[in-house]
């Protein structure tokens, strides 16, 4: 079951909400219903379902409703209508008290301001939150020096925060909230503020510290860029709507609708696609079980001029060229003998702006290769492609 649920969720803003959500009702649109109404569509009929564990990216232009909806889910803005379930708890219903337990045991919430009390050492701001719910000296300090260790704060816990650089201080603001340990983290714009490199450090920490402490995490960003490289699942809002919800690749490469297909035009995909987006089926033999004769014959067939030694396991040995096999035919050696291992071995992650380097420097194509296994393989014209498509949607 997902984590969070959001039915026929609405927001809207000003009088005559009763009339703008009849409207809503009729598909009508935010600016028909401004100018009948008065009235603004913030959130219109929002459905998405979230799984657990995973960092789920909402992402729109200014104005698309993305801080609206991630208020709405823990009822920092009141719903219009809909429903919103965390687990089995329709949050759009709780009374205060209930709706105050899920906040403390369920949901914690990163800014864009990093909110840091000045006069707190950092441990002290990173307890804050457990202080406030009341938990005993120990235990939040024990629970707070645990969270800046995952960040890689806990030598600077007895500093304050203007002694920190402002990713740094991000990151405590980041321990803070894991400090209390959410099942969900809600993180809105959590990294714009900050300069582009020190972004993009918090964003291998942020999918770092995913992998460590395998929260729920709903993220908010305006950059399509930094939702394709930390999301599991994207979710595009235009004008309050949900546009397409699906996977970096799928957005890429199946936009839903005019809309998608001119917002994700200028991405720079050498940045985004991966090795394990380019690479093809490779021509493998069984070097187990094949000779010279056999793997002729099949590079004969196949009109390739070598193929990729493997064992019966897949497990890749390196490659083999043409003209070795005849010369082992000739002196009557075995293939284990004239396997080439000078391959060049990427994970199926590894981003395609990092493969034009290796293909210089490797004489056969880049093996994509996980546990061993050969995946792949991915040619130098493969990659030439890919970056000149690249440069024409971003000239």
């Amino acid at each position: 079951m997902p984590k969070v649920r959001i039915k026929n969720l609405t927001k809207i803003f000003g009088k005559k909400t009763k009339q703008a959500l009849q409207m809503v009702e009729e598909n009508k649109s935010k600016t028909e219903i401004l100018k009948a109404t008065g009235a603004t569509v913030g959130v219109n009929n929002v459905n998405l379902e979230i799984n657990e564990n995973e960092i789920f990216v909402i992402m729109g232009l200014s104005g698309s409703g993305k801080s609206t909806l991630i208020r709405l889910l823990n009822r920092l803005i009141e719903p219009t209508a809909g429903e919103i379930y965390i687990d089995e708890d329709n949050i759009a219903t709780l009374d205060k008290e209930g709706l105050r337990k899920v906040r403390r045991d369920k949901l914690n919430m990163v800014f864009q301001n990093f909110a840091l009390f000045p006069h707190r050492t950092i441990l002290e701001n990173t307890e804050y939150g457990l202080e406030v719910r009341g938990v005993d000296k120990a235990e939040r300090t024990e629970r707070a020096e645990k969270a800046l260790e995952n960040s890689g704060l806990l030598a600077f816990k007895d500093q304050f925060p203007n002694q920190l650089s402002g990713g740094m201080q991000q990151r405590v603001g980041l321990a803070r909230a894991l400090a209390n340990d959410p099942e969900i983290l809600l993180m809105d714009e959590a990294f714009s503020a900050l300069d582009p490199l020190i972004r993009r450090e918090m964003q291998d920490e942020l999918i770092e510290l995913q992998n460590n402490v395998q929260k729920t995490i709903i993220f908010i960003t305006h950059d399509l860029n930094e939702a394709l490289r930390i999301g599991n699942r994207i979710a595009i809002m235009k004008d309050g709507v949900i546009m397409q919800v699906g996977t970096g690749e799928e957005i890429l490469t199946s936009p839903a609708n005019d809309y998608i297909r001119d917002f994700v035009e200028e991405v720079d995909r050498s940045k985004v696609l991966t090795a394990a987006n380019i690479m093809e089926s490779a021509i493998t033999a069984n070097v187990d079980h094949n000779g010279p004769n056999v793997i002729l014959n099949q590079i004969s067939h196949e009109h390739v001029s070598l193929v990729m030694a493997v064992n019966s396991k897949r497990h890749l040995l390196g490659y083999i060229p043409a003209d070795s096999l005849l010369e082992a035919k000739r002196q009557e050696k075995s293939v284990h003998d004239i396997i080439n291992k000078n391959v060049t071995l990427v994970a199926p992650d590894v981003l395609v702006e990092d493969l034009f380097e290796m293909m210089n420097d490797s004489p056969a194509p880049i093996a994509v290769v996980e546990n061993e296994r050969l995946l792949g393989i991915i040619r130098r014209g493969t990659v030439i492609d890919a970056l000149a498509k690249t440069s024409e949607v971003t000239v």
